[in-house]
């Protein structure tokens, strides 16, 4: 097959079209997926609004897939055509061979993940959340904390020390909650909608799931009736002006809040807090060797269940159906605790 189906962003801050590709060939190191699932993110339905990254037009985006490997490249060894994967995705480079809305995919092998039992919608629901959430945890300092990995000899280790998560009901903050219990800290706090969530939430690690509507005066009073420890780690997967500036707040002298978009904070001069931004791609020149290193380990974990895939639900009509899932991500409160699935092959052309 030399061409395939994907959905083009047409010019900048324009609009999606579905057209015909050429399906890429994968070089050195890389592999040729044939994508059966897609996740759907945030941060591309902002790109097509603001125009961030992409220079050239017409352009490919998304960010995250699974399906089997079609192709290998040259110097691969541990996959063979037919495996399962999951993988991050990016977009904006290379003529949009390794963006994920369209049929056929390239990513480098090293960041590839064997899914093995997980559905295709489920391996779709997990790298760029596992990428956010854990790059700023365990990369060493310059690009996160360096919080020893779980997956080394950091599981468990920061027993005692409590962390707050912002926004645990969302895809990232499920999985921040899911490496705050792995790697030991108690106890966990999160918010969310506490009449949604709460039963989810306690199941993947957090250990007291405060409501979202109360002010941050009332979080940080609630948590102070549960611990006096002082919260070394908050993680704030909202990250808008009030969450950041909240989170900031609670957090204690020479903490980390990492925050995953611009800074918002209101520093004081000689508050020894960090604040720790996020850059959750493996594609990166800077995360390639720590996306080379979890992605040995998730496999792993998943069969595990150390680490759960986010609930996922379906966007009818393939490829089509993107235009309506970004739409339900831009309105607030259409998408609650779910990940949102499109299936490329269920694409009808008009």
């Amino acid at each position: 097959m030399s061409s395939q189906l994907a959905l083009f962003l047409t010019e900048k801050s324009g609009s999606f079209s579905l057209g015909d590709a050429e399906v890429p060939n994968p070089g050195l190191g890389e592999l040729l997926v044939r994508v059966q699932s897609i996740g759907l993110n945030p941060v591309d339905w902002k790109i097509q609004a603001e125009g961030l990254w992409v220079k050239d037009y017409p352009a490919i985006l998304g960010h995250e897939v699974a399906g089997t490997v079609e192709t290998i490249g040259e110097g691969v060894t541990q996959f063979v055509k037919g495996d399962r994967v999951f993988h991050q995705c990016t977009t904006g480079i290379e003529g949009g061979r390794k963006a994920a809305y369209q049929q056929f995919v390239i990513v480098p092998a090293s960041i590839a993940c064997k899914a093995n039992s997980l559905t295709f919608d489920q391996g779709a629901s997990l790298s760029v959340g596992i990428a956010t959430a854990s790059i700023p945890l365990y990369s060493q300092p310059q690009i996160g904390i360096g919080y020893e990995a779980p997956w080394n000899n950091g599981r468990g280790k920061y027993q005692g020390q409590p962390a707050l998560i912002l926004g645990g009901s969302s895809c990232v903050g499920q999985y921040a909650i899911q490496f705050a219990k792995l790697s030991g800290f108690s106890p966990i706090f999160t918010t969310a909608n506490a009449s949604l969530h709460k039963t989810r939430l306690l199941r993947l690690g957090a250990t007291h799931v405060i409501d979202r509507g109360l002010s941050f005066s009332d979080v940080s009073q609630e948590i102070s009736t549960i611990t006096k420890a002082p919260i070394s780690l908050v993680y704030d997967a909202i990250s808008h002006d009030d969450t950041q500036n909240g989170g900031y707040e609670i957090l204690a002298p020479g903490g980390h809040i990492v925050i995953t978009l611009p800074p918002a904070i209101k520093r004081k001069e000689g508050d020894q807090k960090h604040i720790v931004p996020v850059t959750g791609n493996f594609h990166e020149p800077e995360n390639m060797e720590f996306g080379a290193v979890i992605c040995q380990h998730l496999t792993k974990l998943l069969s595990d269940e150390d680490i759960q895939a986010n609930t996922v639900e379906i966007v009818p009509g393939g490829l089509n159906g993107i235009v309506d899932g970004l739409e339900k991500l831009k309105t607030n409160n259409r998408v609650s605790g779910k990940k949102l699935v499109v299936r490329p092959w269920d694409t009808t052309v008009l």
